[in-house]
């Protein structure tokens, strides 16, 4: 999780909401490393998750991951949870739970859901102040710089 919020970290310099995610393999190699880089690329779906997940499949050379870990600071979105079924991720460990868009068991429970062909085992609030305490910084300073000193 460390190595996570050091991804998360720099996602702060091109002003990416501060989310970093590492891929590990079955001996605790990484295998993946990826942060939100959406407002770097203009790209929607560079989501940290989806960035670690593209980074271990091209290094394997293939898109099941079935003997990886997916660590991130911050439970995966729809989008992500797709991304993480999709290439067979048995494992997803995060830090801090996002009450309004989770999909690792907060607001929706994706990852777990039975009536699909693929379940993952999620470890939920490893880290979970440090995790929390980036996002909470990022998006009070983002409010404060939008409002540019105006109050109502």
């Amino acid at each position: 999780m460390r190595q996570a919020i050091d991804e998360a970290r720099a996602a702060l310099e091109t002003d990416d909401v501060p989310v970093g995610a590492i891929v590990v393999d079955r001996d605790g190699e990484v295998i993946g490393v990826g942060r939100n880089e959406r407002e770097l690329r203009q790209d929607p779906t560079a989501h940290a998750e989806v960035v670690a997940l593209r980074q271990a499949a091209w290094k394997r050379d293939d898109w099941h991951l079935t003997d990886a870990t997916l660590v991130v600071t911050l439970e995966p979105c729809l989008m992500c949870a797709g991304a993480i079924l999709s290439s067979r991720v048995p494992r997803v460990v995060f830090g801090a739970w996002d009450e309004k868009a989770g999909a690792a068991g907060s607001v929706y429970d994706v990852l777990r859901d039975r009536r699909l062909n693929h379940r993952v085992e999620v470890v939920a609030g490893i880290e979970s102040e440090a995790c929390s305490e980036l996002l909470t910084r990022f998006f009070r300073d983002e409010r404060a710089g939008r409002l540019g000193g105006f109050r109502a």
